[in-house]
């Protein structure tokens, strides 16, 4: 999941719908959670629900950006900020493993304590739901799934063909093109796990990811003041 930098904010708002346009601008139009691109479906997320914490309801600093599944999904469930890793307050990045078929798994060598805020966070926007025997069932117009599947092979694709262009830097802006426009920044950042320029440009290109979650060589750190 990727690590988001919302950043200050930027006014005072009366209704919390109002905020969309300011959080798009700050971190682009993908869902805060699965990470896919809707230019024209995201709203105004609540990580902590507004019926339980009324005072929060239109405050920016728990506003994030949900895909009509992720909140389907997560509906009103009670959350707090100390059982859930968030992807505006943790390196999200380094909680899940992202594999072939676009599957989500929780990241091995996590403590007990990350590994259960992880689980938590994943199972509250259902990230580990598949249309396959074995896996919690999607609801029939969810596909999360199945985009992240179609993302995976499309990364796929991309490095083969950069790997024929010779890395070039106008083959490498297709690729980052591509991934834009995509979304699903943990599956690029995953397929391109030993291209440095491309994890470069995915950190930079897709806009609000938290640099500061990254190190000189772009690999995934602890969050500055994060508990992952």
């Amino acid at each position: 999941m990727r690590p988001v930098s919302r950043g200050s904010a930027p006014r005072v708002y009366k209704k919390y719908g109002d905020a969309i346009g300011d959080l798009e601008d700050r971190m682009g139009t993908y869902c805060s959670y699965c990470e896919r691109r809707l230019p024209v479906s995201l709203a105004v997320e609540h990580v902590a629900p507004k019926y339980l914490k009324p005072a929060l309801e239109n405050k920016w600093e728990n506003f994030l950006l949900g895909c009509t599944n992720c909140n389907s999904v997560k509906k009103a469930q009670p959350t707090n900020k100390t059982d859930f890793l968030w992807p505006d307050l943790d390196n999200t990045l380094r909680a899940n493993t992202y594999s072939i078929g676009g599957f989500v798994q929780i990241s091995a060598g996590l403590t007990v304590k990350q590994e259960r805020r992880a689980e938590k966070l994943r199972d509250l926007v259902g990230l580990n739901r598949y249309d396959l025997p074995g896996h919690p069932a999607p609801a029939p117009r969810d596909k999360r799934w199945q985009q992240r599947k179609d993302a995976w092979d499309a990364a796929v694709l991309a490095k083969e063909k950069l790997r024929v262009l010779g890395n070039s830097v106008a083959a490498r802006d297709l690729v980052l093109i591509a991934a834009e426009a995509a979304g699903f920044f943990s599956v690029w950042m995953t397929v391109f796990s030993d291209n440095q320029d491309i994890r470069q440009g995915l950190i930079s290109k897709m806009k609000g990811t938290a640099i500061d979650c990254f190190d000189a060589d772009f690999a995934a750190v602890k969050r500055p003041g994060g508990r992952l």
